[in-house]
């Protein structure tokens, strides 16, 4: 007899989701994924100036702020097949990187370590033993005795306070938590020294963006920078070299730190390399250009379908065209009108609520598929790509980490294992490691291209009267994103972004096949019903953001705030 199980809301995420399971013997056998609010952004945006959109768009969210900035304006830029300076592809490449490394660091420790670290546990550790386990990972200054235990003294006045704050409700004690006293101990105070490392990140951010969350700097023809290294009103060099600064302290801690964190974890919990694979079907889009003409990039992308890394079809150029052919979103399940699929540019954002039916509609969610496919997007797709296509940075931290995570586990752990939950943790920290070093090397070829007189940063865009059609990419943190646009007239005619979390919290399709989300639930253990930890365990490893492209929606259609701007 099977048990239903629903979780509303899914915590530790951005947005609103539920999560509805049935658990036959101990396992799921059927899986839903709700959002519960409404993407509607794109409809705000009709008839606006394509070049104000970005503004809007990277609104969706007050997490993944530059990742809509950066994938609009590349739309518009597309449309207008427009290139922009070298200098411009730099700074917009350092803000992307240090906004990821920002959101890999706050993942993996504040939203998702508290599904496999017991934090209760920390007042028995034994302190040396501790900081022994933690210097034999790294020679991170943070691993000290000393700080050991003033870590557990914290934690033993936060818990005997009976005010537990962050940590208030979690699974203490459930059968699946398996780190020893001293492991907890290690990543509670990395949980802490990380809030410090993530806040460096988006320093940087928001020096070259002029704020954060929600930069300032970005344009359709470039950004906004202007470069002049005497000048304390432009990006001089002291910033220029500030931003160094804080990438490599940063860097230094994603390396010493968060990875060796994460492959302990996956070592100690190995058994979840073999659980949430899902469809094993991947999309990733190349990035980080290292050209003005953006023929080159850093990072590359691919498509990967079945779990066959050798059949990989690799992806070098934005937008490329079987991605602009094949990419399209089907209603059939959604809370929009009409059913069956349509291409971005034609897509429609029209609502029609039913109140949640599992047979029917039930969320606002569209499902994109590539050439009828469900894809998985993300970390774990981004490096399955770069390992595929041989990318030396890749294989390099893979490798690295697979050697790391097979000593803890006592038994070798392949590639092919990384299609899982816990390949999902992994991947994530291996594209964090990689951001880290490819944060200096973009640094450089900044410093080195302003050093020999280039301060160009913006080129004037020009529009047509006649309809053109763009598209703007980019891996994100979460995974692939696009922003589809049309403009006529010199005004926005349609517009519609298919971001990460839409890819992989997407429901049935018109065919019936549900998105990674609800595939990779299927067959995962559930040890006790009342405490499904297991389910947010695979559904953390995605790093869910809902509100991406959400917005304010009452079913009864009563007006519910009215916003004037003068």
């Amino acid at each position: 007899m099977s048990t239903r199980l629903t979780i509303d809301p899914i915590t530790r995420i951005e947005g609103h989701l539920r999560i509805d399971v049935e658990v036959d013997n101990g396992a799921v056998d059927r899986a839903w994924a709700s959002c519960t609010m409404w993407r509607g952004i794109e409809r705000i945006l009709l008839g606006r100036d394509p070049r104000e959109a970005w503004l809007f768009t990277q609104r969706f969210c007050g997490v993944c702020t530059t990742v809509h900035a950066i994938a609009s304006v590349r739309a518009v830029e597309d449309a207008l097949k427009l290139q922009i300076p070298l200098n411009a592809q730099l700074i917009r490449n350092l803000i992307l990187i240090a906004h990821g490394l920002h959101d890999h660091i706050v993942h993996f420790y504040h939203l998702s370590a508290l599904d496999w670290v017991d934090v209760t546990t920390v007042p028995r550790a034994d302190t040396k033993a501790a900081a022994a386990a933690a210097q034999g990972l790294s020679d991170w200054t943070g691993n000290s005795p000393q700080v050991m235990a003033q870590t557990q003294e914290r934690v033993k006045g936060l818990l005997a306070s009976g005010q537990l704050g962050i940590f208030a409700h979690g699974y203490w004690g459930h059968p699946a938590m398996k780190l020893s006293p001293e492991v907890n101990l290690v990543a509670v105070a990395h949980y802490l020294q990380a809030l410090e490392f993530q806040r460096k990140s988006n320093q940087a951010v928001a020096i070259l963006g002029g704020k954060t969350p929600h930069i300032q700097n970005m344009a359709v023809g470039g950004v906004m920078n202007a470069l002049d290294l005497d000048s304390q009103a432009a990006l001089n060099l002291d910033r220029i070299f500030m931003i160094r600064g804080l990438l490599e302290e940063v860097s230094r801690f994603v390396r010493e730190v968060y990875f060796p964190d994460a492959c302990l974890v996956a070592g100690a919990y190995n058994e979840w390399f073999d659980y949430g694979a899902g469809h094993r079907n991947y999309l990733a889009v190349p990035d980080l250009p290292t050209d003005a003409a953006a023929t080159k990039f850093d990072l590359p992308g691919g498509v990967i379908l079945g779990g066959d890394l050798a059949g990989a079809k690799p992806m070098d150029v934005f937008g490329d065209a079987a991605f602009r052919a094949n990419v399209a979103e089907d209603v059939t399940h959604a809370w929009y009108r009409g059913r069956g699929a349509q291409k971005p540019w034609k897509g429609e954002t029209e609502p029609t609520y039913t109140d949640f039916v599992e047979d029917g509609k039930y969320t606002w969610v569209k499902a994109p598929r590539y050439d009828g496919h469900p894809m998985e997007v993300g970390p774990l797709a981004d490096v399955l790509a770069g390992y595929a296509a041989g990318h030396p940075l890749t294989k390099k931290w893979v490798d690295e980490g697979l050697k790391r995570i097979s000593a803890v586990a006592g038994k070798p752990i392949g590639p092919e294992k990384l299609m899982s939950t816990m390949g999902r943790y992994v991947a994530r920290a291996v594209r964090c490691v990689i951001l880290a070093e490819l944060a200096l090397e973009q640094h450089q070829r900044l410093v080195d291209n302003v050093l020999k007189g280039d301060r160009q940063t913006f080129v004037p865009p020009v529009f047509p009267k006649s309809a053109v059609e763009g598209v703007g990419v980019h891996e994100a943190p979460r995974g692939t994103l696009s922003h589809w646009v049309v403009v006529e007239n010199g005004k926005i005619a349609n517009y519609q972004a298919v971001v990460p979390t839409t890819w992989n919290a997407s429901p049935r399709d018109e065919k019936g096949v549900g998105g990674p989300y609800e595939a990779s639930l299927l067959g995962n253990p559930i040890a006790d019903p009342e405490r499904p930890l297991e389910v947010l365990r695979t559904v953390h490893s995605f790093d869910p953001c809902m509100a991406c492209a959400c917005h304010a929606y009452d079913p009864r259609g009563n007006k519910l705030a009215s916003i004037t701007v003068r």
